[in-house]
């Protein structure tokens, strides 16, 4: 479903890992995060999301978009799944707390204005 049909789509899909993620992580500090394998990973695949989910934007609609860094999200991804036994959590948590909150609202502002 790759092209502007799927654009859209692929925002949710973004915005639906985000909000994933912000469950899991609800009252929770590092070192719980750190503790515990299931949340470690299970964010970890919602990220993977993410970024899969930045790959397959057109190029068009990441233009309208000039102030996310697509390729450092695709990036992340990329890193993600090939260098799973080397990935930092602490990392991972800093993206969490304060990447991603900002991602989602500036998605969302736009979600259902662009097709």
């Amino acid at each position: 479903m790759k092209g502007k049909i799927g654009d859209r789509q692929r925002r949710f899909h973004i915005v639906e890992a985000i909000s994933e993620i912000q469950v899991y992580v609800a009252n929770t500090g590092i070192n719980k995060f750190l503790s515990n394998s299931m949340m470690l990973f299970a964010c970890v695949k919602q990220i993977e999301i993410i970024g899969e989910a930045a790959n397959i934007i057109t190029p068009e609609t990441k233009s309208l978009f000039t102030d996310l860094e697509w390729k450092k999200i695709i990036g992340m991804r990329h890193i993600l799944v090939h260098e799973y036994f080397g990935i930092d959590f602490e990392l991972i948590w800093q993206v969490i707390i304060s990447d991603l909150p900002d991602l989602k609202q500036k998605i969302l502002l736009v979600i259902d204005d662009i097709p």
